[in-house]
């Protein structure tokens, strides 16, 4: 397919551009393979440089001669387009729908995408699975790494190393990849120093109607307990829809067959109704006429903040189960590529520092969202305003990325990054110049051959000059457990998100950078401080050797009560 065959009017003079916060610009739209470009061809004038694969939706008004066309994106920004006659309306909007919605990934920008940047660092081997995992496990000698999974011949949406009991061989991996649906067999997804527990994840068991039983499966699990030691099974499913599945041949472990496990259900809404969830939640941020009674109202029908209270509800108690109670955790839904990667992200966390630094987030992201099989590219295909929804569109990332704002909201010193970083995450899952995000999982990557092909992400956002406006001003190193609210009262509307384009944030990026000014002030006066203090310290030692001050007497300290 040429791009040229989809493009009907490549150039459009007098076209108006409006957005919010800005005056309206008149200039030449020019379509490109990639790009929908507006110029005003006027020195120091903004343009607009858009990515077709962030438009979710167009719609096109005629009125009188002309036509008006609004492009409603996948960053919940919506931008107008005025056209002076009907037909280039019709021809723009044809050609931008088609441009929009193509599938083939190789014809993907970031495949065609060149930097203009030295890369100092290859973000494809910024976070090699072997050296993250020996980060992960430290000195412990419980665990091993496996390469059952070489060429993804038993799991496609794992990566091809896991880690897993060092007692449990690969030829019991095999039988236990049989018994959890997709082949999604327990593997470790954190190990916590202190104690030693441990977070595992895996898909649903595949016990059926007939009650199969698999003992190799009870063994691997086993195999994470210490002695006496009792372990959590964390459903994200509610009980009811567990029997369910069971009857459709999935299901859930049987008390009676792992009489070691406690099984707790945190339900947590399925995909496809996130869906639907952020679809109504969009529609009343973007109405700027609704009344505050019907703005609250919406919000609630959304039920978009009940569904971040069930994910970080689900994260608290896995972090409970590991910490408090030193016992560890499986946990699974059914398919374990979206509530599962959820949670278990959001409880390291909740539970280790490192995960709240920039590397040790972006690591996180690497491990428990691409290296573990979230399907990026059928979850983030369409965003909000699209009116055709496909069964596999959710916005799983986002709700993560939601919760872990609303932590980092409630403890704004703990974290490295600011919510720019947060942000920048979440535009690049569903429009980027850069190949992280693309396909389903590592295997897909492969066969693309991504690391070569494209540029990652991580080699662009860990510049030196980058990485600084994403750092918060604010970050203290904190080695404590967090333990956020999930009380009604302290969940909130992300409105540096949802909200940045009817509400001006500039208020806001004012303050930041005036936090960001005193805490650069105040790291000046303690260099000048101590500095002033070693100076003062040798013209003292001067002073004494040339005999020019005595020795001052050691201060003797009255004790309350002495005379």
């Amino acid at each position: 397919m040429e791009f040229a065959e989809l493009i009907k009017v490549p150039k459009l003079d007098n076209v108006r551009l409006h957005r919010p916060f800005k005056n309206p610009v008149d200039g030449t739209l020019c379509i490109t393979s990639h790009h929908l470009i507006l110029s005003s061809r006027v020195e120091n004038k903004e343009e607009l440089w858009l990515l077709h694969s962030n438009i979710d939706t167009v719609e096109k008004k005629l009125s009188g001669s002309g036509g008006m066309i609004t492009l409603k994106c996948k960053d919940f920004s919506i931008v107008h387009l005025e056209v002076p006659t009907a037909d280039s309306c019709l021809n723009v909007a044809h050609s931008l729908e088609q441009l929009s919605n193509i599938d083939d990934k190789t014809l993907k920008y970031p495949f065609f995408y060149r930097p203009s940047f030295t890369i100092l660092e290859d973000g494809w081997q910024a976070f090699l699975p072997e050296i993250e995992i020996n980060r992960l496990i430290g000195a412990s000698e419980e665990w091993r790494i496996s390469h059952v999974n070489k060429e993804y011949k038993v799991c496609e949406s794992y990566p091809e190393l896991v880690v897993v009991p060092k007692s449990i061989d690969d030829e019991t991996l095999l039988k236990v990849a049989s018994f959890r649906q997709h082949e999604r067999f327990p593997v470790l997804s954190y190990y916590h120093k202190p104690n030693g527990r441990v977070i595992l994840r895996s898909s649903q068991p595949l016990v059926g109607p007939n009650g199969r039983r698999c003992k190799e499966d009870e063994r691997l699990i086993n195999a994470t307990l210490g002695p006496g030691k009792r372990g959590y099974i964390v459903d994200t499913r509610v009980q009811s829809a567990a029997k369910m599945a069971q009857a459709k041949g999935g299901g859930m472990e049987p008390e009676a067959n792992y009489s070691q496990w406690r099984r707790i259900h945190q339900p947590i809404e399925r995909h496809r109704y996130l869906h639907d969830s952020v679809i109504k939640f969009i529609s009343a941020s973007v109405d700027t006429q609704a009344s505050s009674d019907k703005w609250v109202s919406r919000l609630e029908a959304s039920n978009w903040l009940n569904n971040i209270k069930d994910v970080l509800t689900c994260a608290c108690v896995i972090a409970q189960c590991v910490d408090k109670e030193g016992s560890s955790v499986l946990v699974h839904g059914s398919e374990g590529i979206d509530s599962t990667l959820q949670v278990s992200a959001l409880a390291q966390l909740i539970l280790d520092n490192d995960c709240r630094t920039v590397r040790g987030f972006e690591a996180l992201v690497e491990r428990e969202w691409l290296q573990a099989g979230h399907p990026f590219s059928d979850r983030c295909a369409k965003s909000a305003f699209a009116y055709s929804k496909n069964k596999y569109e959710s916005p799983v990332f986002l709700l993560f990325l939601d919760c872990v704002w609303q932590i980092w909201q409630q403890f704004p010193c703990c974290f490295e990054f600011n919510e720019q970083f947060l942000i920048m995450l979440f535009e690049n899952a569903y429009a980027s110049k850069f190949g992280t995000f693309l396909c389903n999982n590592e295997c897909e990557r492969k066969v693309y051959k991504l690391a070569s092909r494209t540029v990652s992400l991580w080699s662009y956002i860990n510049r030196p000059e980058v990485i600084q406006k994403y750092l918060n001003p604010l970050y203290s190193p904190n080695h404590v457990v967090l333990w956020p609210s999930v009380a009604p009262q302290s969940l909130c509307v992300w409105e540096g998100l949802y909200l940045r384009w009817q509400q001006d944030q500039s208020p806001q990026q004012e303050a930041w950078e005036e936090i960001l000014t005193i805490k650069e002030k105040d790291k000046e006066l303690k260099s000048k401080a101590s500095r002033l203090r070693r100076q003062l310290a040798l013209l003292e030692k001067e002073a004494l050797e040339a005999e020019l001050i005595q020795p001052s007497a050691p201060q003797i300290h009255q004790v309350d009560g002495e005379a």
